[in-house]
């Protein structure tokens, strides 16, 4: 008899929780109904003339305010001071003091992937690992920082939003 009892009410939980599964029938139609009421908001209406009443103007004469110098904005840049290894020993002569670094992945398969399409847009990439095992994408490296930081800046300003978070490490 328990055991029957227990069959049922598995049985009865199965079914309700089955019947409250949501179904991409449903998405899909409210999705279809947000779309039509999207379309029929858009649709351009004919303005109503207003009548236009004329109110008195008054004019109040506001001293201009002192100017103040402002602060120059300089771009925060990260910087990491680090001792890496190139994983390619063809990339071991690339490496320099200061590189500009893209991309920092845990698995050596998704450096790779972005080292090989800068290296089809025509840079001369390469992919470091540091001690804890990360990989870093290099995409240009330089003996000195201003260099390195003027690239870093051109690099951001090819790739608007897409590399925004461009560091430089300093290899140690």
């Amino acid at each position: 008899m328990r055991k029957s009892w227990i069959l049922v009410v598995a049985a009865v939980c199965v079914a309700i929780l089955s019947g409250c599964k949501a179904k991409e029938s449903m998405y899909k139609a409210a999705y279809d109904q947000a779309k039509a009421k999207e379309l029929t908001d858009n649709t351009v209406k004919a303005p109503e003339a207003e009548p236009q009443t004329q109110t008195p103007v008054q004019e109040t004469v506001v001293a201009p305010e002192p100017q103040t110098q402002s602060a120059v904005e300089v771009p925060v840049v990260k910087v990491t001071k680090e001792r890496v290894t190139t994983i390619d020993a063809d990339d071991a002569g690339k490496l320099k003091m200061f590189n500009v670094v893209l991309g920092s992945f845990s698995i050596s398969t998704n450096a790779k992937g972005l080292k090989e399409s800068l290296v089809a847009d025509g840079y001369n990439a390469f992919v470091v690992q540091n001690a804890t095992g990360w990989y870093r994408v290099i995409v240009a490296s330089f003996d000195d920082r201003e260099s390195a930081t003027a690239f870093r800046e051109s690099i951001q300003q090819r790739y608007v939003g897409r590399f925004n978070d461009a560091w430089l490490l300093i290899n140690q």
